[in-house]
């Protein structure tokens, strides 16, 4: 009798069992909340989803949004930008805002926008609200070599069908940065541009700075204008000061090359005041061959000795009369 007793309370647990696993793989209470808003989802494409390994809710929930919200949006969409790795629920909202604000935008292109990693529902965010983009203090040198110091504040609205493949907000930053500069650059004077900062906005606006980006530029406002330094004169000074090195180095040059050049000429005075020594030591010698040999009387060289002592007594009264003439200067 025991076992008869128990086999009901054994079959009641398997029956329990079977109903919590059939109610964990098959979200019954979603199929539910689907048909209550009005989606039709049928309980077997539920269940491919969890065959596919997609989370229901990560699809159903969006789809009975859309549907609230007026959005003619398929399962099968939703479904396929959830198995690409897209954010379902981020497009939904994004699809809802711009219908709200009377903004064209396909399921196709949020979900290409989505899966290109931006931010679909700020893009349409930025859209309705346009956004401010202030850019650092951007240094250029008008004519007169005075440097302008100019902050701007762009405003810009996302541009949703250049989302895809467009230039971000760094693009714009540096497109205006060239166009200030540019302008600031063609000033004839910094006072012209302290006197109309406007000139600045006007002229890099009317440029179309915004083509092949992500935006659309509104306004490019001049928010600061700084005076820096003197440029031009800093410029003047580094060059006279590079033009007297190079002088000073070409002097070096020349005093060197004048040391070296008085430097051979003494080692051949020295060269040859040896060689004259050298000859001199050889002439005792050829007038003792010459006296020997006969070639040279007695006569011929008291001659000479007169006219070597007439030399040395010339030479010695020059030097008295150069050192003479040194004293008076």
């Amino acid at each position: 009798m025991g076992g008869f007793e128990i086999l009901p309370i054994i079959i009641i647990a398997v029956i329990v069992i079977a109903v919590a696993i059939l109610f964990t793989f098959i979200p019954v209470a979603l199929w539910i909340s689907a048909l209550a808003a009005g989606v039709k989802v049928s309980i077997f494409t539920l269940i491919g989803m969890r065959l596919r390994r997609v989370v229901p809710s990560r699809v159903i929930n969006p789809l009975i949004k859309a549907h609230k919200a007026g959005l003619n949006v398929a399962i099968n969409q939703l479904e396929s930008h959830y198995l690409a790795g897209g954010n379902v629920d981020r497009v939904v909202n994004a699809l809802i805002a711009a219908h709200r604000a009377n903004i064209e935008l396909p399921f196709e292109r949020g979900a290409a926008i989505d899966l290109a990693g931006r931010d679909v529902l700020e893009a349409v965010q930025m859209s309705v609200n346009p956004k401010v983009i202030e850019t650092p203090f951007i240094a250029g040198i008008a004519m007169n070599g005075i440097e302008v110091k100019a902050l701007a504040r762009i405003t810009v609205r996302a541009n949703i069908d250049r989302l895809v493949g467009g230039a971000g907000e760094e693009t714009v930053i540096a497109r205006v940065g060239e166009g200030v500069i540019s302008t600031i650059g063609s000033s004839n004077t910094h006072e012209q541009v302290l006197e109309n900062p406007d000139s600045i906005s006007q002229t890099v606006l009317a440029k179309g700075l915004d083509s092949g980006t992500a935006f659309e530029i509104l306004s490019i406002d001049i928010a600061d204008v700084d005076i820096g330094k003197n440029i031009g004169a800093t410029l003047q000074i580094d060059q006279a000061e590079a033009d007297k090195n190079i002088a000073q180095a070409k002097a070096e040059e020349r005093r060197a090359m004048a040391v070296a050049l008085e430097q051979e000429m003494v080692a051949r005075t020295q060269e040859m005041r040896a060689k004259v020594v050298e000859a001199e030591a050889d002439v005792p010698r050829a007038l003792a061959e010459a006296l020997r040999s006969g070639n040279m009387g007695v006569m011929d060289y008291m001659n000479y000795r007169n006219i070597s002592a007439d030399t040395e007594m010339r030479d010695t009264i020059g030097k008295l009369t150069e050192d003479n003439d040194d004293n008076n200067q």
